[in-house]
């Protein structure tokens, strides 16, 4: 690249960089006036553990984790060929 070219570059790199900064200067002061605004709080958590209830927790309760089989389980095809 020749000098004049480099230049060039150097001034509309500038021009760009010095417009960009007004105008975002400019959006962020005209958005900046200061209003009240309502926040609502979090309740803090508690280090209190609850029991659960034990009318879903007992020792006659369904357990999800074992297998149940239905049936006779030799027959792999379904609905018997038909």
């Amino acid at each position: 690249m020749k000098r004049n070219e480099i230049a060039l570059l150097i001034v509309i790199v500038g021009i760009s960089a010095l417009s960009s900064y007004f105008l975002i200067n400019s959006i962020v002061q005209s958005n900046g006036s200061q209003k009240p605004v309502n926040v609502k709080v979090a309740a803090p958590i508690s280090t209190v553990v609850t029991q659960p209830n034990p009318a879903v927790f007992n020792k006659e309760a369904l357990n999800p984790t074992i297998k149940v089989k239905i049936g006779d389980q030799a027959n792999n095809q379904p609905f018997n060929g038909q």
